[in-house]
């Protein structure tokens, strides 16, 4: 017989293990949000499995009192998407960082989001190896001076969101550890979404890169470096919320605001649901210092789900030709046996 579901609580999602990240840390602040929203979903707690790669964000899963993988450097996407295929009854989140994301994961990365498996993808970006020691990371700064750095990179560092845009996400967002707030508006709508969904989440490292982000997140700066992305309204941000964001050609710019020209009706009305990602490209593109940095959900569409369509696909098969036998399964195709003379059988039977 069905039940209701228990009413469930941040507490709930608390795993018994001691939390063990540098005091400090924004991981901290991830995990109280996480925490707090799943039980708000009202899935039962045993329907959910965390699923981590290797770096400090992932001991996520021991923090959790959930099921969950804590498996191989940057395998996570695709452990996840084994998991969500054979179990598409299950709420599968993985939990990764800039450089188990985007560094030996990275080809796991933009093929769960290319094929739109329904997973839920949080990565820690601290533009740093945290885990490692303080290494420059994928993300890390042109000119970062780090262990492995000593006399300043020049990589070219990704850019998380253009990225998973590139590989065709169908759900990407960012929010901040500390804006936490907005970081659980941003994990209600990437829980919610159908396919996958890709959360960049600024972390600071107060150990290996402190203060990463701190004009963004200093109470003095934040209102002139931070823009609200609110589906419908126009892109105003400052303080007083006197300044906008007005697409001049192909390119974005800062407009001030003021009574007459330049006004509210001359920035840019945001649409995180636009049928192609060029807005949304554009807001990947908006970097500092010239221009604030974007947080909230950059696009969402609905798209046909991978794992969705491949049980639809099996169940079709089943239907229209009845359900398969491994017996037969492995005696079929090119088989032959090599006997102890040499002799070759052709054609097994079973």
């Amino acid at each position: 017989m069905p039940t209701e579901t228990p009413t469930l609580t941040k507490r709930d999602f608390q795993s018994d293990q001691e939390v063990r990240w540098c005091p400090g840390c924004g991981d901290y602040a991830i995990l109280s949000a996480v925490q707090a929203v799943l039980p708000e979903l009202g899935i039962p707690r045993e329907k959910f499995v965390v699923v981590s790669g290797i770096g400090c964000s992932s001991r996520f899963p021991y923090y959790m009192n959930t099921y969950g993988f804590h498996s191989i450097h940057g395998r996570a996407p695709a452990i996840a998407t084994g998991l969500k295929l054979t179990r598409p009854d299950l709420e599968v989140w993985i939990a990764t960082g800039d450089g188990d994301a985007m560094s030996i994961g990275g080809n796991h990365l933009i093929h769960v989001l290319r094929r739109n498996v329904g997973v839920k993808i949080l990565m820690f970006n601290n533009r740093i190896y945290g885990l490692t020691k303080g290494q420059y990371s994928p993300t890390s700064e042109v000119g970062k001076r780090t262990k492995s750095t000593p006399y300043g990179s020049i990589d070219t560092p990704f850019n998380p969101l253009a990225l998973a845009l590139g590989a065709g996400a169908t759900f990407v967002a960012r929010t901040v550890d500390v804006f936490q707030a907005h970081q659980k508006d941003v994990l209600r709508r990437a829980a919610v979404h159908k396919g996958s969904a890709f959360v960049e989440i600024y972390q600071n490292c107060n150990i290996f890169n402190d203060k990463a982000f701190v004009y963004m997140t200093d109470k003095e700066r934040r209102d002139d470096n931070t823009l609200l992305l609110e589906h419908g309204k126009p892109l105003v941000f400052g303080r007083d919320g006197r300044r906008g964001i007005r697409l001049n050609g192909t390119r974005l710019e800062v407009i001030e605001l003021a009574e007459g020209d330049n006004g509210e009706k001359d920035c840019l009305i945001w649409d995180e649901k636009a049928p192609d990602q060029i807005p949304a490209f554009l807001m990947s593109q908006m970097l500092p210092p010239d221009l604030p940095t974007p947080i909230g959900v950059l696009r969402e569409t609905d798209q046909p789900v991978y794992d969705t369509k491949v049980v639809e696909q099996i169940e079709h098969e089943i239907e229209t030709q009845g359900a398969g036998q491994l017996e037969k399964l492995v005696y079929s195709g090119e088989l032959w046996r090599v006997g102890e003379d040499g002799a070759v059988t052709r054609g097994l039977e079973p």
